[in-house]
């Protein structure tokens, strides 16, 4: 008995040293506490044991920790860190909005007759600059509140710092104001009031009842900074320098009139005639488009004060009572163009009452090649800003309350170019309807919102 007792134990043994090894009692690993269950693991269930590393996966197919050895970040190598900053910076910026900011400054030179120059292209890269600026003063103003309500923008998710952002805010509003310099004093004088505007904006009024009228105001001194920089920036050829600015003989300028009947040499020029300050007058014909794009913009952010959380139905219907309110008066203005309004040639005011008689009636309407270009200029203002405000006001869900703003947003280009083609510069307003096909491509792969 005790024999048997003594070899049962040694028979046993030598049973088990003949098994495959890997595969004893039914385990792998040779026993049961090897693996831990894991539902949470993609590697079949399992998980290794939290005392025993797992070992090095050489990426066959099948072996346990391929797949979770393909998911893991390669820590080691930087690849795609410059282009993953870069997409950062661009959701911070906006730059899907950027296209929005041009028109500004052309629709502003063709509403006071000038083309297009030296110093309309300075008051573009101010704008752009002080619009980057302002976009990222907003994220970093709103940093606390989009970690809870929209914790995947750069700042909250960590990808930009806080302190990054307020100083990319501050070096593109002094680039901006620097480029506004460069255009001359006026222009510099209408950009300090829109960066401090802006700032002002992000920081304090924007969540206030003043806010929708800051932002309005805002794009209003943008449109009025492009008038000013293009009108002061302009020196004709045998132009000549005097006291109260610069004298061009013969080149007549739009809205400014001197004792007589005679036109002014110059807007400055008649500024100091008149009393007022230097390139105040240059802009005063650019002032009924600001307003209409400052409405514009006034109706578009209040719509966006809705949507992160929805359920305003009267703010999006206002809003689309105002946008065809706004349409009906680029066309009104489009047909009521005087002689001595911006645009008018030469030959249509040579012809005075004849051309007046002939637009009365509806054939001289459609022939104008220009008030068709206002009309559907006018009408794809409508199309990009109407339906989605409509929509907006059926369901006031956040995902169509967004997508109200962002119509809103890509609806400012062709309201521009209307704007533009109604002052009588067709090309220019054909070149900034050219903007919309790349808004739209880069809208879908940086959000407007």
């Amino acid at each position: 008995m005790r024999w048997r007792r003594n070899t049962l134990p040694a028979v046993l043994a030598a049973a088990l040293s003949v098994l495959p090894p890997g595969r004893r009692n039914g385990y792998p690993h040779g026993g049961p506490t090897a693996a831990t269950e894991d539902s949470l693991s993609g590697a079949g269930g399992t998980a290794p044991a939290p005392d025993r590393p797992e070992p090095p996966s050489t990426g066959r197919p099948g072996e346990r920790g391929a797949h979770a050895a393909a998911d893991r970040p390669d820590t080691g190598s930087d690849r795609g860190e410059p282009r993953q900053r870069l997409r950062a910076w661009a959701e911070l910026l906006r730059v899907s909005a950027l296209f929005s900011v041009p028109g500004d400054a052309l629709a502003g030179a063709a509403a006071v007759g000038r083309r297009p120059g030296r110093g309309t292209v300075l008051a573009i890269g101010a704008s752009l600059c002080l619009y980057e600026a302002g976009m990222a003063l907003n994220d970093w103003a709103d940093r606390d509140e989009d970690a809870v309500d929209r914790p995947h923008r750069p700042i909250p998710s960590g990808r930009i710092s806080p302190a990054a952002a307020l100083g990319a805010a501050g070096a593109l509003t002094a680039a901006g104001l620097a480029l506004a310099a460069r255009a001359g004093r006026p222009a510099l004088t209408v950009a300090t009031g829109l960066a401090a505007t802006v700032w002002a904006y992000d920081l304090h009024l924007k969540h206030t009842k003043a806010g929708p009228a800051a932002m309005a105001a805002a794009r209003s001194l943008d449109l009025l900074l492009g008038a000013t920089a293009t009108a002061t920036g302009v020196r004709a050829p045998g132009a000549t320098a005097t006291a109260t600015g610069v004298r061009a003989p013969g080149v007549r300028v739009p809205g400014v009139r001197l004792p007589g009947g005679t036109s002014a040499p110059d807007n400055v020029a008649a500024a100091a005639h008149r009393g007022l300050p230097a390139g105040l007058p240059a802009c005063l014909p650019a002032l009924p488009a600001a307003l209409v794009l400052g409405a514009h913009t006034y109706g578009v952010t209040s719509v966006s004060r809705h949507e992160t959380q929805g359920g305003s139905t009267g703010t999006p219907l206002a809003v689309l009572a105002t946008t065809t309110a706004l349409a009906a008066a680029v066309l009104r203005e489009s047909w009521g163009r005087a002689p001595d309004r911006p645009g008018t040639t030469r030959a249509a005011a040579d012809a005075g009452p004849v051309a007046r008689r002939l637009d009365a009636g509806p054939l001289g309407k459609v022939t104008d090649p220009v008030r068709l270009l206002a009309i559907t200029l006018t009408g794809a203002y409508l199309r990009t800003a109407g339906p989605p405000l409509l929509h907006a006001a059926l369901n006031p869900s956040p995902p169509l309350t967004q997508r109200a703003v962002g119509g809103g947003i890509r609806a400012m280009i062709p309201l521009q170019a209307a704007l533009t083609a109604r002052a009588g510069a067709p090309v220019t307003a054909l070149a900034v309807m050219g903007l919309v096909p790349l808004a739209r491509s880069l809208a879908r792969k940086v959000s407007l919102t």
